[in-house]
């Protein structure tokens, strides 16, 4: 008997919210260079990178 844990539901609810931080991290008014370094955190760092975005990152889309 296998008991599943969630690991995939947990790993595809980072994915998700992964792809939202960059997209909103795109639509920011940053500089492209902060843009960067933004997308380089939340890719190399999911979990990490996408909490750090949430606490400190660029805010603002389009108007």
């Amino acid at each position: 008997m296998n008991i599943n844990t969630g690991g995939g539901l947990i790993g595809l609810l980072i994915l998700i919210g992964d792809i939202w931080a960059i997209i909103n991290i795109l639509q920011s008014n940053a500089g492209m260079g902060a843009k960067l370094l933004w997308i380089l955190l939340v890719v190399l760092l999911p979990l990490l990178g996408l909490i750090i975005w949430f606490v400190a990152g660029p805010r603002g889309g389009k108007v």
